[in-house]
């Protein structure tokens, strides 16, 4: 996530206004995003092409193909950095302006439409530079990296801005750090290389990480001294050798490297400047909502970016006021279906959750969500049946097998297809296996679908494959441990395997979680 650096607010100038209250939400669809925003449209087409400009950039500079994404992210612009905050911590004065979540029901993220600028481009560019460049890195990129790289990378790409013939400037300086690396007490390159930020003692520490995170990738960018030593040290990293072998190895003496950053921050910043305009891909099409469709984005967002089940029941309470206000339309159904049954067993109303999916599918029985909640649903009463049978099951996948037909582009029916024969405790059969493999390419960023996928490779012998999937969770700065976790199991499977070799069937683990 990015913070604002409570320092540097004095000298934020605001160079434009964000939207009237009664503006209405606006869609824009591109190669890549689905974008939704309550500013003019205008504002939104120059976002949408600075967008997938940077998007372009991405792929040019690391050699990753483009076209039209059959997944793309979908990304919330609010009016302002406060209002990005509170849907991220569910409370209000979060100094978080925007956030990236590769959930369940597919990636989004969120920023705000304010003009605050700390030099360089607006605040809000760089927040949703920030968190696109680390949906780009968990998509596209598919090495393990360690925390501080994920945070500087994404810190790095940040501040990149466009020239008016639309060439590409990387590398700028991300103003917005300065006052923690000039003045607050420095992280040293020895605690920066092994340490998560949330491992950090407050904020003010945590920004320092940051900082220092985005000027070590800087160096290690753009330094000629150092230039090679990055590859080399992900290698290593990759490659299975102890994190502070591999960073001795690649970077020389830590307290060198420190000297070097420390030197480095004093020194003008380079930055290049691609020789050729960078081409927006495909087209942008904007479009404005229903009065249905305009009035439950609020309380979809609401209901994605809930932490606790009382936010949940706010949204559900908001998303059953517009039932009775639009009952004809099947999306705001789904949404209260959503919303229902994600709530704990204390406060759900299952015959409610049922009875607003049956609504929602029978407005539209192709609609895809619709109809692979309506099979998680089955799953639970089945479970609950003691004599269940293989037609029940059956009778579980329909819904989900429909939802995978009418769109087969859509990761979250594949993998609820595959997770049927998981929850019916039989091992998933190769064309389950299949269609885990198609949502895992599809959303490599989803980390459930990644474990499974994980084990499912396991479970066939590729251990190596596997494991490398887990390192990729195991570094990420945002993750709980389970990566560790992850790694552990698949390590244990591994050598069991090696102890019997032969019988393929030997304690095969169907599940991740």
């Amino acid at each position: 996530m990015v913070k604002i650096g409570l320092g540097l607010l004095a000298a934020i100038v605001m160079v434009g206004a964000a939207a009237p209250a009664e503006a209405k939400w606006l869609r824009a669809d591109t190669n890549n995003f689905i974008i939704y925003s309550e500013g003019t449209e205008r504002d939104l087409r120059d976002f949408a092409e600075k967008l997938e400009r940077f998007d372009a950039t991405l792929r040019y500079r690391f050699k990753v193909e483009g076209g039209k994404d059959p997944n793309p992210l979908t990304i919330f612009l609010v009016d302002r950095a406060v209002d990005a905050g509170r849907l991220a911590s569910g409370k209000s004065g979060s100094s978080i302006a925007g956030f990236y979540s590769p959930g369940p029901e597919g990636s989004f993220a969120v920023s705000n439409r304010e003009d605050y600028v700390i030099k360089g481009t607006p605040q809000s560019q760089q927040t949703l530079f920030h968190e696109y460049s680390h949906h780009f890195m968990k998509r596209f990129l598919p090495g393990a990296f360690p925390a501080w790289f994920i945070e500087g990378f994404a810190e790095y790409y940040s501040s990149a801005n466009f020239t008016k013939d639309g060439r590409a400037e990387i590398g700028k300086p991300v103003y917005s750090r300065a006052y923690g690396l000039l003045t607050m007490p420095k992280i040293p390159a020895s605690i920066l290389l092994f340490q998560r930020p949330l491992e950090m003692r407050n904020s003010g520490q945590m920004d320092v990480y940051y900082g220092r995170a985005w000027l070590l990738t800087h160096m290690l960018f753009n330094d000629e001294a150092r230039v090679d030593q990055l590859g080399a040290y992900v290698t290593a990293i990759n490659k299975g050798i102890d994190p502070k072998q591999a960073a001795t190895d690649s970077f020389g003496d830590l307290a060198t490297l420190d000297k070097d950053l420390n030197r480095y921050l004093n020194k003008p910043m380079s930055y290049r400047t691609t020789a050729d305009a960078i081409a927006i891909a495909g087209p942008i099409t904007i479009g404005a909502l229903t009065p249905a469709q305009d009035a439950v984005v609020p309380l979809r967002l609401e209901r994605l970016s809930a932490d606790s089940n009382e936010r949940l029941i706010k949204a559900r309470d908001g998303l059953k006021r517009l039932t009775a206000q639009y009952p004809g339309d099947a999306g705001i159904w789904y949404e209260f279906a959503m919303a229902e049954w994600g709530l704990n067993d204390d406060s759900r109303d299952k015959a409610a959750a049922r009875a607003a999916v049956d609504k929602a599918l029978a407005i539209d029985p192709k609609h895809v969500r619709a109809n692979v909640l309506l099979g998680q649903m089955l799953t639970t009463e089945v479970e609950e049946k003691a004599d269940a049978t293989a037609v029940d099951w059956n009778a579980v996948r329909k819904p989900i097998i429909l939802a995978n037909r009418t769109n087969s582009d859509d990761p979250v029916p594949l993998y609820s297809y595959y997770k049927s024969f998981i929850d019916q405790r039989m091992r998933p059969p190769p064309i389950a296996v299949e269609g885990l493999s198609r949502a895992f390419h599809l959303g490599p960023e989803n980390i459930e679908v990644r474990m499974n996928y994980a084990f499912a490779l396991a479970n066939n012998g590729k251990f190596d494959a596997a494991i490398n999937l887990a390192k990729i969770v195991a570094f990420d700065p945002h993750d709980g441990g389970a990566g560790e976790q992850l790694l552990e199991r698949l390590e244990a499977m591994r050598k069991n395997a090696a102890a019997k070799p032969g019988d393929e069937n030997a304690d095969a683990e169907t599940t991740a979680d």
